[in-house]
């Protein structure tokens, strides 16, 4: 993210000084009063826009709520599949999975040892099993996304703390999301906690800016690495979407060009919301 004085010329190329041009319209850190301009890509909300996704978010978090009920013993994936996008139309919205870069359902049912996008199917869920529920709402044209976590039945000790450490992985995250905040800060402290508890955080996959569009910048790593220099701006919005393994981190992509999962065939878990920047803070727009 680029600071710029008074009389550089400004960012947008027109030649003109940055007082004279984009200066009014970027933001104004509050530690040195520089301004600075959005990374690359990196789409700033209105607040007309933020009330918009705010929307389309109770729906994504109502839908997860209406699954809930329905995790059981002798269900289907795509009966799962079946109820939310019904449950979406009946709420004026459109499942942004389907048909999206030739996905062929309105959500991601991701069981046991699939790490994210498992495809609804006629898999029979069974005592013991964990599956992460991925939705994602259109509503008048706004996305947001959320993902959580059910539990079928008896479950193991293991899958019982990597469900748990995971959740705690995502609000550690979120708790990340301040103006002004590296945006690397976020894949550091989930994977801070993620290696205390003796688990791996994905690294193939990772959060996105959303809101407008279904993936937007800036992508979120969450796992530890080196600054990107991507400062958070209020008002941006993105998902946090830790993906924990229980063994390595390494993942493999199935020959449907979608279901990924984990090497070394141990569990996966993720949980997932999408997040505004605000003025002090953050704001949970799925919950």
């Amino acid at each position: 993210m680029d600071k710029l004085s008074r009389n550089d010329l400004c960012w947008c190329g027109s030649g003109k000084k940055y007082k004279k041009c984009h200066m009014d319209e970027d933001v104004l850190t509050g530690a040195d009063k520089t301004r600075i301009k959005p990374a690359p890509g990196v789409i700033v909300k209105t607040p007309d826009q933020i009330e918009k996704i705010r929307q389309s978010g109770k729906v994504t978090k109502s839908a997860l709520d209406m699954i809930s009920s329905e995790i059981k013993e002798g269900v289907t994936t795509d009966k799962l599949n079946k109820l939310i996008h019904e449950f979406i139309l009946s709420h004026k919205g459109i499942p942004a999975p389907l048909n999206y870069k030739g996905f062929p359902k309105s959500v991601c049912t991701s069981l046991n040892n699939v790490v994210c996008h498992g495809i609804p199917d006629n898999t029979v869920l069974k005592d013991g099993d964990i599956i992460n529920i991925d939705v994602t709402v259109i509503l008048n044209g706004y996305y947001s996304d959320a993902g959580r976590m059910f539990t079928v039945g008896t479950i193991s000790d293991q899958a019982k703390k990597l469900i748990k450490v995971t959740k705690e992985c995502l609000h550690l995250g979120i708790e990340q999301v301040k103006p002004f905040n590296d945006i690397s800060e976020i894949g550091n402290a989930i994977d801070r906690h993620a290696r205390k508890n003796g688990f791996s955080v994905v690294r193939d996959y990772g959060g996105h800016g959303i809101g407008l569009q279904f993936h937007e910048q800036p992508h979120l790593h969450h796992y530890k690495h080196k600054s990107t220099g991507i400062k958070m701006i209020p008002n941006m919005t993105f998902t946090i979407e830790p993906m924990i393994n229980a063994g390595k981190y390494e993942t493999v992509l199935l020959k449907d060009d979608w279901t990924a999962v984990t090497a070394d065939g141990s569990l996966s878990a993720q949980w997932e919301h999408t997040v505004r920047v605000t003025d002090d803070g953050v704001e949970i727009l799925t919950i």
